[in-house]
C-alpha cells in the first residue's frame, strides 16, 4: 500500500512513451549510441560533458529529434542536452545524431524536469519547448508543462540573460502560456520579438510534427528573456 503521508511527484506532463514497434537499427543504437551520450542522471555540471562548449542548451520534449540533431549539426561548439520520453522518439533522435555525426549532444530518455533538477544554478543559456503535448480538455490543463513550479525551475537553471522559446500550435496553449510566463516575473520579451508571433525564428528548424499541422491554429513561437 503507498505511504499516504508521502508526497506525490509532479503530475505527468506527456502522453504514451512507445507507439509502434522500433525498427531494428533504431534500435541497435540505444545499446551501441545511447549509453555513450546519456545525460547523467544524478547532478552534474554541464560543463564537464564539454569543456571547451561556448554555450549549453536544453530541449524538453525534443519529439523526434530533427530539431535537435539539426541545432546540434549546425552548432558544434554548443553543448545540447535533450530530454524526451517517448521511446520512438528517441530512438528517431538517435539515427538523426549517429547520420548528421554530431557528437556535441547528449540525451535522456524520460521527463525534462529530471534533467533541469540535477542542473546548477545558471548554468544554461537556452531552452527549447517546442510543441509540448497542449493537454487541450480543460480537467487535463493542469497536466501542461508550462506552470509556476516549471517556471520557477527553468529561473533557476538559466544564466540571466538566458533565453526561452515555448512553441505550440493550439491557441489556448499559447494564451495559457504568454499569460503565466508573464505573470511569473521570471522573465520578459526578448527585445524585438514582443508577443505570440506566428513567423518562425531565424534559427528555428521545421520539425516533422509542425508539417502535420494537428493543432487548432499554424505554429507560434514565445521568445522570452530570464530576468
Amino acid at each position: 500500500m503507498p505511504n499516504p503521508q508521502q508526497p506525490h511527484g509532479p503530475l505527468r506532463s506527456f502522453g504514451r512513451i512507445k507507439s509502434r514497434p522500433i525498427k531494428a537499427r533504431q534500435a541497435a543504437l540505444f545499446d551501441s549510441l545511447l549509453p555513450s551520450i546519456a545525460v547523467p542522471e544524478t547532478a552534474f555540471d554541464p560543463r564537464s560533458l564539454k569543456p571547451d562548449a561556448s554555450a549549453v542548451w536544453v530541449e524538453i520534449g525534443f519529439g523526434g529529434g530533427e530539431h535537435l540533431a539539426g541545432q546540434a549539426a549546425k552548432n558544434p561548439d554548443v553543448l545540447i542536452l535533450g530530454a524526451e520520453p517517448f521511446q520512438n522518439g528517441v530512438a528517431s533522435a538517435l539515427r538523426h545524431l549517429e547520420e548528421a555525426g554530431a557528437s556535441n549532444a547528449r540525451i535522456h530518455p524520460g521527463d525534462g524536469r529530471e534533467v533541469l533538477a540535477n542542473l546548477p544554478d545558471g548554468s544554461i543559456d537556452r531552452l527549447f519547448v517546442l510543441f509540448p503535448d497542449p493537454w487541450q480538455k480543460a480537467r487535463h490543463n493542469k497536466r501542461r508543462l508550462v506552470n509556476p513550479e516549471f517556471l520557477a525551475e527553468a529561473h533557476r537553471v538559466l544564466k540571466p540573460g538566458g533565453r526561452f522559446r515555448f512553441a505550440t500550435d493550439w491557441a489556448d496553449y499559447a494564451d495559457w502560456s504568454q499569460e503565466r510566463v508573464l505573470a511569473s516575473g521570471l522573465f520578459a520579451w526578448e527585445a524585438g520579438r514582443e508577443g505570440i508571433l506566428d513567423t518562425p525564428p531565424d534559427d528555428h528548424l521545421t520539425t516533422r510534427y509542425e508539417e502535420k499541422k494537428l493543432g487548432d491554429i499554424p505554429p507560434v513561437w514565445l521568445d522570452f528573456v530570464r530576468v
